[in-house]
């Protein structure tokens, strides 16, 4: 089954719809390719992704990220390990399952995975990244775009009030060819007012924040 074959609403809210059950996870699981800017990222959050990401069992599936730079102590220290190419690869990690974190080491070594940085570098933008936006693209290069939720709130008991717009290429072309756009330019590092950086050139220099503090 494709995205087009998924009955979409053109907004899900957090009064009325559950929008991890309704719509993330039927686009996660029939799209081969997922792209996305969020403002935190979280160990637990990639996991999940992974998970859900049906196709990544196949080797067929790929998940581009871009996140702000700041991150909470010990997802850091995972995240240095996974994408690292000196790690020793050993975990013992607390968050999550070692075995879901495994998973996540091979979908990262087979280059499924690929996560950038996105940091302001204009005193006209304040703090730090947070655009909010999707794209889902299945294997008949249909698309789904949205908007509106800052990070997936994937756990069952606790998440965010929150609501999304939806976009289909189908229904809303030059829409959903503007988020694309949008994310692509990023991606290549050609949008004013950030710096965006591969995760380990930003480790690396030394532009990451991190603190115990950080909430995911």
């Amino acid at each position: 089954m494709g995205l087009r074959e998924i009955e979409l609403k053109e907004e899900y809210r957090s009064d009325v719809d559950d929008i991890v059950a309704e719509f993330f996870f039927p686009c996660l699981s029939n799209c081969i390719e997922y792209s996305r800017c969020v403002d935190f990222l979280s160990i637990q959050t990639l996991a999940t992704i992974s998970m859900a990401f049906e196709n990544f069992s196949e080797g067929r599936a790929k998940l581009r990220m871009i996140t702000g730079h700041r991150f909470r102590t010990s997802d850091l220290n995972i995240f240095t390990k996974l994408f690292s190419e000196k790690s020793t690869k050993s975990f013992k990690g607390k968050l999550i399952k070692d075995s879901k974190i495994k998973q996540l080491q091979r979908i990262v070594d087979k280059c499924q995975i690929e996560l950038k940085i996105a940091i302001p570098n204009s005193e006209q933008v304040a703090d730090s990244f947070s655009e909010r936006i999707g794209i889902f693209r299945d294997e008949h290069d249909q698309k789904v775009a949205f908007t509106g939720t800052s990070k997936e709130s994937f756990s069952t008991q606790t998440r965010d009030f929150e609501s999304v717009d939806v976009f289909t290429s189908w229904n809303d072309k030059s829409r959903v060819e503007r988020k694309i756009k949008d994310f692509e330019d990023l991606w290549k590092n050609k949008t004013k007012y950030v710096q965006v950086y591969d995760f380990m050139e930003a480790e690396e220099n030394s532009l990451l924040k991190y603190s115990s503090d950080w909430i995911f």
